[in-house]
């Protein structure tokens, strides 16, 4: 039934999803505070699976004060790798082939015309989630659906524990297709053994000659659809969560030259 779900969801109506739960799994400030009425209003327009957990969710922030929301962010999702929001870290653990995952994200966003801020790596749900929603649906919805058996984790971890965001977590994968086989597999034994370990660095990920292809072909739209999308929500943007156009290269003069 999830999977049908997922695939009647027509792209205004996913996209408006997709953006709301990237705001919500991001890190709670002020301007979340500012925009619950408009949040809380295109939730309830988004189909029950997908619209209901998200007015749960939004029904506990209004309980809580901004301090007391980031306080719960950092202790669920920076102090327990079970809920980790990187999605390569399920997949890959602090292994060296997560380096070179995380450059298929940031090859993706490039293909798209956008650079990842060095303050965020390019794999945390909330970014991946704006890219999505911003003219991205194609390469958006491939990069989730790679990682859906680390979604599923996070999601039933959130819910045994009791956490609220397992709410935005079960918006999230019902906007996505149904675990398959493979992955139903992936998810049991990520929950028995725990991602890869291996003790090393992620930067600078993999010389030039191991870098990867890219695993998703470039979409159109470019930058323009991210700031559109973004536009409609005010207080939240792509670049908030990361996400810049590239820098156009400054000319050289004969002077700069000499120095």
């Amino acid at each position: 039934m999830r999977a049908t779900r997922a695939n009647a969801l027509d792209p205004a109506t996913r996209a408006a999803a997709w953006q709301v739960q990237s705001l919500l799994l991001g890190y709670p400030d002020d301007s979340l505070r500012r925009n619950l009425d408009l949040l809380s209003t295109v939730a309830a327009t988004l189909p029950p699976p997908v619209g209901a957990p998200l007015t749960r969710f939004l029904g506990h922030v209004r309980t809580r004060s901004v301090f007391e929301l980031a306080a719960d962010y950092v202790a669920t999702f920076d102090h327990r790798k079970r809920f980790s929001p990187y999605l390569t870290y399920f997949a890959y653990g602090d292994t060296r082939k997560r380096g070179i995952a995380l450059l298929r994200f940031k090859q993706a966003y490039r293909a798209a015309g956008l650079e990842i801020s060095e303050e965020e790596l390019p794999d945390h749900l909330s970014v991946v989630l704006e890219f999505a929603a911003a003219d991205n649906a194609e390469t958006g919805s491939r990069l989730l659906t790679e990682h859906r058996a680390g979604l599923e984790v996070m999601r039933r971890g959130l819910r045994d524990t009791g956490s609220p965001w397992a709410d935005v977590l079960d918006s999230v994968t019902a906007t996505l297709p149904a675990l398959a086989g493979s992955e139903s597999d992936a998810v049991a034994r990520l929950i028995a053994a725990g991602p890869p370990e291996e003790a090393v660095g992620l930067a600078p990920f993999a010389p030039p000659q191991y870098l990867p292809d890219p695993v998703v072909p470039p979409v159109p739209g470019g930058a323009s659809g991210v700031t559109e999308a973004a536009a409609g929500y005010p207080g939240s943007s792509a670049f908030e969560v990361g996400l810049r156009p590239p820098q156009p290269e400054k000319p050289h003069t004969g002077t700069e030259a000499r120095r």
